[in-house]
């Protein structure tokens, strides 16, 4: 049976990897949907850290950080596309007015993805959002290749809750995640089924 991708809108949704997908930037990863339409997806990988923090990534683009608060966070893989890019998820500045920064994605419940330079100059002089996701990179699906991994059972899906991006450790991410559903990691089984 075909998905019919206009009955799914999977924005500010997270998406969960089921145990059995094993490709490396996906594997237990846990993806907040900045943009899902007919013509394909856009999120980010929100808990797989890199090996720089913004502290390091703010020296790399020649600006101060003047947000103590920020040094020491990581910058994060937001998945296999244009790793080289920076993408900052954050609160949005002035909700219900368009966005303070150059280059902003809107997204449906709060939430801004900026790609613009200025939301990190904001940043570096104490200003800018307060809370913040910062990533290289970003995770796409092309149109109706996402719905095939959901049939395949490659990911579990549940409405985002920002809480899980901004106030949960890392390392617990992907668990916060599956209680939004009521479920814990043993629950899961490698492999998927259909009846």
């Amino acid at each position: 049976m075909a998905t019919d991708s206009a009955l799914i809108n999977l924005t500010h949704h997270f998406l969960i990897a089921m145990p059995g997908l094993e490709d490396e930037a996906f594997a237990k990863s846990v993806v907040y949907m900045c943009e899902h339409s007919d013509r394909g997806a856009l999120g980010l990988v929100i808990n797989k850290p890199s090996d720089i923090n913004l502290k390091n990534l703010f020296d790399k683009v020649e600006l101060p950080l003047r947000r103590d608060d920020l040094t020491e966070a990581p910058v994060f893989q937001g998945g296999p596309v244009q790793t080289e890019r920076g993408f900052v998820l954050h609160e949005s500045m002035m909700p219900g007015s368009e966005s303070v920064y150059a280059s902003t994605m809107t997204i449906p419940g709060g939430l801004e993805m900026t790609t613009s330079k200025d939301v990190l100059e904001a940043l570096s002089t104490g200003a800018g959002p307060r809370k913040v996701f910062v990533s290289l990179g970003y995770s796409a699906w092309g149109e109706g290749q996402l719905e095939s991994e959901i049939s395949d059972n490659s990911w579990l899906t549940v409405p985002a809750d920002v809480a899980v991006i901004f106030d949960t450790p890392v390392e617990q991410r992907y668990d916060k995640a599956l209680m939004l559903l009521g479920l814990q990691s043993w629950m899961l089984s490698p492999d998927a089924g259909h009846a």
